[in-house]
């Protein structure tokens, strides 16, 4: 799963969404809010192990760009703070989804050895925010996808946080670049 090459959010929602065949289970997610108890009492399927390893392989991938913009030499401070921030709001829901995915009895994805990302049109601090906020963007549109499907209403609210927190991510990059941080009223 990759928001690079498919720049069109709603595609990436479908890809994210569509490559798992499945949505989120109420358990699945109920693991991700902490909630294990609640998640003890469902059958997680293996399906649910694959669309939390989408998840996975995409949080992997965010953590992968801000290393690369972060070793990129291009950005300055307190920009490079903040995109070690970022990458470390990541860390943290790879963690999460790993654990999540253990705990139903799958094998979390691991980080590829490489991604393709658009290096060669990486040439200035504009490009990096550019390219983090794309991710951004369509991390924000997968969560959003995946939020009203739960039943459970707290497990929804745990998918939610993690979309709250790309949403962020995104308004930030936007004002970094003299963009509107909220362009519009509604995010589709």
């Amino acid at each position: 799963m990759s928001f690079i090459h498919n720049p069109d959010t709603r595609d990436a929602r479908r890809a994210f969404l569509g490559q798992s065949g499945l949505l989120l289970s109420g358990a699945a997610v109920a693991l991700m809010a902490g909630r294990d108890a609640l998640a003890k009492g469902q059958d997680a399927g293996a399906s649910d192990v694959r669309i939390l390893n989408t998840a996975l392989g995409a949080e992997l991938e965010a953590i992968a760009a801000y290393q690369l913009g972060a070793e990129s030499g291009l950005l300055e401070k307190p920009v490079l703070d903040l995109a070690v921030v970022f990458q470390g709001h990541h860390k943290e829901h790879a963690d999460l989804l790993a654990k999540t995915v253990q705990t139903l009895g799958g094998k979390p994805v691991d980080a590829k050895k490489q991604y393709t990302f658009p290096v060669d049109t990486l040439k200035s601090q504009s490009d990096v925010l550019k390219f983090a906020a794309m991710l951004e963007k369509g991390a924000v549109s997968a969560y959003l996808g995946a939020v009203p499907v739960f039943d459970n209403r707290d497990l929804s609210k745990a998918a939610a946080s993690i979309l709250g927190d790309e949403a962020m991510h995104w308004a930030v990059l936007r004002h970094a670049l003299g963009e509107p941080p909220v362009p519009s009223a509604f995010v589709s």
